[in-house]
């Protein structure tokens, strides 16, 4: 049969259907205002988490959760699509006074800004394009570092227990894990620092599939409530050897937050030069 040329796998999902949320702890919610909403121009969610306990920031379709504890980093680089990069940088510029003392710093590269948080956690931020698909503000991926000679072993285990399609590089490896979303593992020779407790939440279509096999391996480690479960351990399938760590927050598609809409404002309008009913971004 004839398929016009159109590439059918190109549009296959997988198991995975959406990388949520990145949760990293933070020690100071007031700096983490003036880089994450600030600076960045993302938005805190006016919901849920609204004291100083906790903040969740809304970007696009995801969020960073960012509980007052201590500071944990990603080992790696987290991207986001961004609506504006020439506003981004006069946004960065501004903060820049206020965060003075910390890790912060940005600078331009070819083809995204890259920015150090506060507390080291890496960022590159994106302008849309077909390499996002129709992302316009978002979190289109996620790269962890990796000891050297892990990233097809950490490939073989998101494709046969989580099901998720995986493509590969000499030294990385890409997870689908939703509409123009992925995780990326990336070897490097350099040292990696221990796992602090940082953690990704994913929902999944096929719940039961995966949370068999980590039960068997003794891999569970919260059965969270009835449509979620949390695992840590990221193992060769074949002979259950770890290959890497990183919590996973595992929501089967009954999860009540799944869908749920998630306020976007509009980081270019400002006061002095306001634009009525352009106060809502949408995505």
């Amino acid at each position: 049969m004839e398929t016009n040329g159109y590439d059918r796998k190109a549009d296959d999902l997988g198991n995975v259907v959406a990388l949520e949320h990145v949760n990293v702890t933070i020690p100071d919610q007031s700096t983490a205002v003036t880089f994450y909403v600030l600076g960045l121009g993302l938005t805190r969610d006016p919901y849920m988490n609204v004291g100083l306990n906790n903040m969740w920031v809304n970007v696009g379709g995801q969020q960073f959760h960012l509980p007052t504890r201590g500071v944990q980093k990603i080992p790696g680089c987290i991207g986001l699509v961004l609506s504006d990069l020439e506003t981004l940088k006069q946004r960065l510029a501004t903060v820049q006074p206020e965060l003075k003392g910390t890790r912060f710093k940005w600078r331009e590269a070819e083809d995204h800004v890259a920015v150090t948080g506060p507390w080291g956690n890496q960022f590159r931020c994106h302008a849309a394009g077909p390499e996002f698909g129709d992302m316009t503000i978002g979190m289109p991926y996620i790269e962890f570092l990796t000891p050297p000679g892990t990233a097809r072993t950490i490939g073989k285990f998101y494709k046969s227990v989580l099901q998720a399609p995986v493509s590969y590089k000499s030294d990385s490896a890409r997870v689908k894990v939703g509409r123009n979303q992925s995780l990326v593992f990336t070897e490097t020779d350099k040292k990696i620092p221990a796992y602090d407790g940082h953690h990704i939440a994913v929902y999944i279509a096929n719940f039961s599939r995966a949370h068999q096999f980590l039960l068997r391996r003794d891999l569970i480690m919260e059965e969270s409530n009835a449509h979620q479960y949390r695992f840590r351990d990221i193992v060769d399938p074949a002979t259950g050897e770890k290959a890497f760590t990183l919590e996973h927050e595992v929501r089967s598609l009954y999860h009540p937050m799944l869908g749920r809409t998630m306020v976007n404002r509009n980081a270019e309008q400002t006061q002095r030069g306001y634009t009525p009913g352009r106060d809502v971004y949408y995505p």
